[in-house]
This record gives structure tokens, C-alpha cells and sequence, in this order.
């Protein structure tokens, strides 16, 4: 004789084992598994379910039934520690763990009904009430005011501007961006050439006033080799670089 339920009322294998404890008022501790493992698998037989997913499930619970059924037919294992082991105690803990998040569930789930009881309303409190300010008092405020106190007000204003200085920044002066295009040390250095003819590389990058005119001067020596106004030489390595004007 088949149970009469429906598998939508169970989640999986646990929740229908849970019901079949809790339906033959059984202590969970104390399973009584060949009992059990029979209204199991008539539920099983009576099962229409298409779903191979949810079927697998069950049949995979049912296999791990009947393999407890047959251990606790057998003598009784003995662990390390010379304590019989309970073929049933890994199928309890996995029932608890199941049921106490299944409480889990149902806790959030009413927590979740009573929210949705919950009804808020946006303050609606008039514009002239929320300006409002209470009228000050001078003479009350003011009342034990002494020069005393006037300078200890003014050295905390003035001790707390200090702290928001950087000790390190606050000694620098102000930096100004440098000017220097690539047209113009193009002019200056094709100048400089047409007076000297042959120079030395690293005398003119001496005469430059930073390390950003130095880049642009090499910019430039650069472009002029590209052109043809100048031409580069260097008679050995890591030795000094002639440069000479090809503008007659």
C-alpha cells in the first residue's frame, strides 16, 4: 500500500525521510531503519515522477538505505577508539543538519511575512519647522566672556590651522611650469651650430638650464641628424659625440 502524498510536497529524499519519522513518531536517534527503509521504497515504486534529476536522488537515498539495512543485519564494526560503530549515525547527522536548516527556512520565510506587514511612511514634516532655529541670546552667551578667554579662542583657531599644514609641502614655494617647445630649441640648436660648425654633444647639453630643456634638446639634435642638417660622429665606444653643421 503506497503512502498517500505527492512528491511536490517533499524537497528531496531527506525532507521524505523526515516526514516518515516524524509521521510514525520515531526518535531520530534511534531510526528503526528496516521499518523504515520498507515505507521508503513503497513511496519509491509509487512514484510518476519524469524527472531523471529528482529520481536519481531518491533512488540514490533508497540504495543508501538498504545498504544500512544489511550492515545492521551483520556484527557490529568496532573503530579505533574499540567503540561499536552505528550504521545509522551518518544518515542522523545528515537528517539534523537537514532539519535544523529546514527550521532555518521557515523562520526567514515568517520573518519575511511579517516585513511585508510592516507599512513606512516618509516624514512629512512642514518646510518652516525644519528651518526653524532657536533665537540666540547674546548677552547670555556672552555673559562670562573675557579677554582671558578671547585668546584662548584665538591660539586653538590658530593651533588648529596649523595642523592642517604639511610640514613638508608648506615649505615649498610655488611651482611654475617651464615653457620650452620642440620648434624652438630646433631654432636654438641649429643656430648654435651654425656659429660653432663641430661641437661637442655633451657641452651643449651643459649649457641647457634643466633636465626638461635637456630632453627637448635631444629631441632636437635627433630631428636635425633625421633632415640632414647635422651630422653625428663617435670614434669609439662610450667616447665623445662630435656634432657638425651640414648647413654651408
Amino acid at each position: 500500500m503506497g503512502i498517500p502524498v505527492k512528491l511536490q510536497v517533499f524537497e528531496g529524499p531527506l525532507d521524505l525521510l523526515l516526514y516518515l519519522i516524524d509521521k510514525n513518531k520515531i526518535d531520530i536517534y534511534d531510526i528503526p531503519i528496516v521499518e523504515i527503509t520498507n515505507q521508503y521504497m513503497e513511496y519509491i515504486r509509487a512514484m510518476q515522477e519524469d524527472d531523471l534529476d529528482v529520481m536519481s536522488e531518491f533512488l540514490l537515498m533508497a540504495a543508501t538505505l538498504l545498504d544500512i539495512k544489511c550492515r545492521m543485519l551483520l556484527p557490529k564494526e568496532v573503530n579505533e577508539e574499540g567503540e561499536e560503530e552505528d550504521p545509522r549515525q551518518e544518515l542522523v547527522e545528515q537528517l539534523l543538519q537537514y532539519k535544523m536548516y529546514k527550521f532555518m527556512a521557515y523562520e526567514l520565510k515568517d520573518r519575511e511575512i511579517d516585513g511585508q506587514k510592516v507599512m513606512y511612511k516618509s516624514p512629512t514634516i512642514p518646510k518652516e519647522v525644519l528651518e526653524y532655529a532657536p533665537p540666540v541670546n547674546l548677552d547670555e552667551l556672552l555673559a562670562d566672556l573675557n579677554l582671558r578667554k578671547l585668546n584662548q579662542i584665538y591660539k586653538e583657531v590658530m593651533r588648529r590651522q596649523d595642523d592642517k599644514l604639511d610640514p613638508v609641502r608648506s615649505k615649498f614655494g610655488t611651482i611654475e611650469k617651464e615653457e620650452v617647445t620642440l620648434t624652438d630649441k630646433l631654432t636654438y640648436v641649429e643656430e648654435y651650430a651654425g656659429i660653432h660648425r663641430r661641437f661637442n654633444f655633451r657641452k651643449l647639453l651643459e649649457t641647457q638650464h634643466s633636465k626638461l630643456h635637456i630632453v627637448v634638446t635631444f629631441l632636437a639634435i635627433l630631428e636635425l641628424m633625421k633632415i640632414g642638417k647635422i651630422q653625428i660622429e663617435q670614434e669609439s665606444t662610450f667616447g665623445e659625440i662630435m656634432i657638425t653643421s651640414m648647413v654651408e
